[in-house]
């Protein structure tokens, strides 16, 4: 993979922002400037290394953060400090990046064009890929131990390529219309353009700097990038990613802000629905090229904070007010129904879009990880279920209604769902707890557990994604000493293994771009 290093630091003096200090002691300012800067950026934005801003090391513990400092991190370009600095001082800057930084950092549209690269080269794309695997029945598969994507062929079960990807890639990758293309974000906000004809990155951009997930319309023109820092939404063209637009995420009053918790592409209605972290609201933002009439009519009244490269009455956006915030978003076959979360409040809500409000309550406690929900067909109904993050359970509803159906129970909460049309199973981990190791294999048709498999114990077993034929199931071992173990989704006997270093996540072009069944869309 073809990698460019910038000095982040650099480009954000050219966009204008303030040194992103933090309050605080000038010895670990200190400590900061001469052992991290050079990698992470003096205004800790980042450069060749990650940012660490507090919003960027959610999924850091502290204790984790000392071992990193004193010991290195394995297969990077983190060295060990722990015979140069004495155990005091390694706190000192613990505390320190872990820290708000004393003025809020800027991230505007000069600096996302500071950041824009391209590969020229990659950009001659060949007519026909380069290897000889089906391109539909590929997995891109992120190992995200070592910072590294392995691209695996589907049909042979065998790994052709692997390339450095960017540090924390987070959220699923996306795939263009015709699966030649993939999108990575990370957390830091880097986006990438990956060709998997060629196996070439062919542009890069950093749309933020900390970063939830993407999404590409339909017609594989725009990539939408969700922001939690800075409040923004950003829009690219998905030819090249250079920038288009940034929407500023502020309420109705124009002075509240909110971070976005997650994109979706809603392809029926050739929009983006955005997912608010802070704000009792709904977004859908149209990406057709002529948006239709329902948006023209209530397109919102400020543009303060809208910053464009494109005309004004492109993306306009439709508001849906909520009773409070909604987020981890499942939808419909049509789209116009969504169902959210409520997080603390042990319930769901289905919001009708065409009409702009809320039209049911679902009693769900335990934190619903509704982003991993499937569908299928149930005795003529058409059912979801979603695993609980909190709770020993899945949830199998009726879509008609929105009653609960039955609810499983499992040896521990569980994180990921999944399934094929091909197959009467559905597969969900026990992610959380001490049953990490298993994973129950769920018949559709009776909604009982038919099979629970524990395929390295003591190691975390999770995320299964099929063939695009269904025949086989992926299993990850999210371990540094890790695989991807392959079984027969009918018989459920382990066929293969291929040793990985944690492969958290895997994605077969084919159920992508098709939104196969039992796949997360």
């Amino acid at each position: 993979m073809r990698r460019w290093r910038l000095s982040l630091a650099a480009l954000a003096l050219i966009a204008g922002a303030a040194p992103a200090w933090a309050e605080g002691d000038a010895v670990a300012r200190g400590l900061y400037t001469e052992h991290c800067a050079a990698c992470h950026g003096a205004d800790r934005l980042g450069a060749s290394g990650p940012a660490l801003l507090p919003e960027s090391l959610r999924r850091l513990k502290k204790r984790r953060a000392r071992k990193v400092i004193a010991a290195g991190r394995a297969q990077t370009q983190m060295p060990a400090f722990g015979e140069q600095l004495e155990p005091a001082k390694i706190e000192e800057l613990v505390n320190y990046i872990f820290s708000p930084p004393g003025v809020t950092p800027v991230w505007n549209l000069a600096s996302l064009r500071a950041s824009h690269v391209t590969n020229g080269q990659a950009h001659a794309a060949a007519e026909r890929p380069i290897h000889d695997a089906d391109p539909m029945n590929l997995f891109v598969v992120v190992e995200s131990g070592t910072h590294h994507v392995t691209i695996l062929d589907g049909d042979k079960l065998a790994p052709i390529h692997r390339f450095p990807s960017r540090f924390a890639l987070h959220g699923g990758p996306k795939f263009s219309p015709d699966g030649r293309f993939v999108y990575f974000a990370s957390r830091d906000g880097w986006i990438s353009k990956f060709d998997l004809y060629t196996l070439e990155t062919v542009a890069e951009v950093r749309a933020g700097i900390n970063t939830r997930n993407l999404a590409i319309s339909h017609d594989g023109r725009v990539v939408a990038v969700a922001n939690y820092l800075p409040h923004t939404l950003v829009l690219l063209d998905a030819r090249d990613l250079s920038p288009l637009k940034i929407i500023e995420v502020r309420g109705r009053d124009n002075k509240t802000t909110s971070r976005v918790s997650a994109v979706y592409q809603a392809a029926p209605r050739e929009s983006f629905v955005l997912a608010l972290k802070d704000l009792p609201e709904i977004w859908e933002i149209s990406y057709a090229e002529e948006p239709p009439a329902r948006f023209l009519a209530f397109v919102h009244n400020y543009e303060e904070g809208m910053v464009e490269a494109i005309p004004t009455k492109r993306f306009p956006i439709l508001r849906t007010e909520l009773a409070e915030p909604l987020d981890d978003f499942f939808f419909d076959q049509s789209y116009k129904l969504v169902f959210g979360s409520a997080r603390s409040a042990g319930k769901s809500k289905v919001v009708n879009l065409n009409v702009r409000r809320e039209i049911a309550e679902v009693a769900l406690s335990g934190l619903p990880h509704l982003g991993s929900g499937i569908t299928w067909t149930w005795r003529g109904r058409r059912v979801m279920a979603t695993p609980h993050l909190k709770e020993s359970a899945l949830s199998v509803i009726d879509m008609a209604d929105w009653t609960v159906i039955k609810r499983i129970e499992t040896e521990g909460p569980g994180f990921f769902l999944r399934s094929h049309e091909n197959t009467p199973y559905a597969w969900t981990d026990v992610f959380f707890g001490p049953n990490r190791d298993k994973v129950h294999v769920i018949d559709k048709r009776t909604l009982e557990i038919v099979r629970t498999l524990r395929p390295a114990p003591g190691k975390t077993a999770a995320h299964v994604e099929f063939t695009k034929d269904g025949r086989y199931a992926l299993l990850s071992i999210w371990d540094m000493d890790g695989a991807i173990v392959v079984y027969d989704a009918q018989t459920l006997e382990e066929v293969k293994r291929i040793p990985l270093k944690k492969p958290s996540g895997k994605y077969n072009v084919h159920n992508k771009i098709t939104r196969s069944e039992g796949t997360s869309h």
